[in-house]
């Protein structure tokens, strides 16, 4: 099994048609960290056999520079599935970094992907083990195996939350997909996202919000990304090039924080150093820092480092 970095840029994940040329076309242009070409949802059942042809071609012919590339399949209880990855990864596998499966309910659903995966990795001579896999929690069931499903294969990268058919799934009284539904007075998605965000860390995966369907309110979108963002989320569905800068911005830290993450890293780095003492814990300013403050710093410079944030300040040595 190929060793490939899994944990790539997705504060902005843009869903684009894989029926649509014009729309896959313009999706190369656009800043998101992530692309998926859908042959899900987005595509009608009449158009998802031509569509996959489409994405091929999209894959070896566009310019997907600095994005993660992805398609969509449909989930294993069509008719679809296979067809869509055996034609997509053998016409494209080289040019592809994930296949996204939705409506994963459970582990063996990863199973079966990856084992076929494996097998056109094997027959066309590409990599074994280098095209990922993301899952798509969209009903109850998949949330409860959610544990099982991040560990059901190496391949896996993100657990996703799908909310539309998740929110059918369990009679949610709501029309507005990611909104808050009338006469709960709490937020009704948290212990979904948590239970996302929980599986994905104690398996070092990346957790990623689902859609927000109103597409010119980019005021809610901002709300709803901002809730996931605080929980910890790697990132979110776009739908509308107009979702992507707020994504992308949101998602990524403050360049104050970013700067204070960096400096905590090397002073801590110095502290600890046989210059620095041998320290276990210091004063940076006016704040403590230790071990625990090293961990916290990792997550916001990781997170700046991969949005290409430049620093504006630099840790400088004591004198005295």
């Amino acid at each position: 099994m190929t060793t490939v970095n899994r944990l790539r840029p997705r504060r902005s994940c843009l869903a684009v048609p894989g029926s649509n040329p014009r729309f896959l076309e313009k999706a190369q242009g656009l800043p998101a960290d992530q692309v998926f070409l859908d042959l899900e949802d987005a595509c009608a059942p009449l158009a998802k056999p031509e569509a996959r042809h489409t994405i091929v071609k999209f894959l070896n012919e566009g310019d997907w520079t600095g994005k993660t590339r992805v398609v969509r399949v449909n989930d294993w209880t069509t008719e679809w599935t296979y067809r869509d990855v055996v034609t997509v990864v053998e016409g494209a596998g080289q040019n592809l970094d994930c296949i996204m499966l939705p409506k994963v309910q459970t582990a063996q659903q990863v199973v079966a992907l990856d084992l076929l995966l494996t097998q056109i990795e094997k027959t066309m001579g590409f990599e074994v083990g280098k095209i990922g896999i993301e899952a798509q929690i969209e009903n109850a069931q998949g949330l409860n195996n959610v544990n099982e499903i991040a560990t059901a294969s190496q391949r896996v990268e993100t657990i996703i939350f799908g909310p539309a058919d998740f929110m059918a799934s369990i009679n949610m009284k709501s029309l507005v997909v990611g909104e808050q539904p009338p006469g709960y007075p709490a937020d009704a998605y948290h212990y979904i996202l948590m239970k996302i965000l929980m599986a994905a860390r104690a398996n070092n995966l990346q957790a990623i919000d689902g859609p927000y369907l109103q597409i010119r309110n980019i005021d809610g979108y901002r709300e709803v990304a901002q809730r996931a963002a605080a929980l910890g989320f790697d990132g979110k569905w776009v739908l509308h090039p107009g979702q992507v800068e707020a994504s992308n911005e949101i998602f990524s830290p403050s360049q104050e924080d970013y700067d204070h993450a960096e400096l905590i890293l090397d002073a801590y780095d110095y502290y600890t150093s046989e210059a620095g003492g041998k320290k276990g814990s210091a004063m940076l300013g006016d704040e403590m820092i230790d071990e625990a403050s090293r961990k916290m710093a990792l997550v916001i410079s990781g997170k700046g480092r991969a949005a290409g944030m430049q620093r504006t300040s630099k840790f400088e040595i004591p004198t005295d």
